[in-house]
């Protein structure tokens, strides 16, 4: 795993002052993600854990870290705000962007500490990573190449580049069409996954620099 930083040239979005619910529960590196928004361009960030703030978004975002079984039940944990987010993305078609766990969570389940539903928004499981390699320690933590995969829509906002992932668990999507792009820590991993207006990554945008932050700028200015 390599311990340097990729270089990316960034185009800063253009100033974006739509509302962007970053959900707030408890498992999120929030402000972290909140400031690499902000050198994004957007301007209309809310942290927020209420229901009807992201009943008002124009964007969502979901940040994640823990196991994928904690956050799962603290984000069903907020009153409301699972059943406002499935009617913004799913019926009001608004981008939805899940970082790390967040990602995961979009698969039907995961199988950390036992089996815990997930969202079901993206179908797949989320399994313990097993390298084909000894040698090749979990966590898969650093820098690591994002390629993107054969069946990779256009518009998924996914580059071929490097960005820092930190994670134990990996999400085995049920269609290839659904997988973005693709990473290896000794086998094959998914790294984004996309579906309608969703997209999921692995990795860490808000600690992936120029890579991360011209993600995060096109995310801003996407209209699926």
């Amino acid at each position: 795993m390599r311990a340097r930083a990729a270089r990316f040239p960034v185009q800063r979005a253009s100033s974006v002052a739509e509302k962007i619910a970053l959900i707030d529960y408890g498992a999120g590196n929030l402000h972290s993600v909140h400031n690499a928004l902000k050198a994004a361009g957007a301007e209309g960030v809310i942290i927020t854990s209420a229901a009807d703030v992201v009943r008002g978004a124009d964007r969502i975002v979901l940040p994640g870290v823990g196991s994928f079984k904690a956050c799962a039940e603290g984000l069903r944990g907020l009153d409301g705000v699972v059943e406002a987010m499935t009617e913004r993305v799913h019926e009001g078609g608004i981008p939805f962007l899940g970082i790390c766990v967040g990602m995961q969570l979009l698969a039907a389940r995961g199988l950390e500490h036992g089996e815990t539903a997930g969202l079901g928004w993206v179908p797949g499981e989320v399994r313990a990573i097993k390298t084909t390699d000894p040698a090749i320690k979990v966590p898969h933590m650093g820098w690591n190449d994002v390629a993107l995969s054969a069946a990779a829509r256009t518009d998924t906002l996914i580059e071929t580049g490097e960005a820092y992932f930190l994670h134990s668990y990996h999400f085995a999507a049920d269609d290839p069409q659904h997988i973005a792009a693709m990473t290896d820590h000794g086998g094959r991993l998914v790294a984004a996954v996309a579906k309608d207006t969703m997209l999921g990554v692995q990795f860490h945008p808000e600690k992936s620099q120029a890579y991360g932050l011209g993600l995060l700028s096109r995310f801003l200015e996407w209209a699926p």
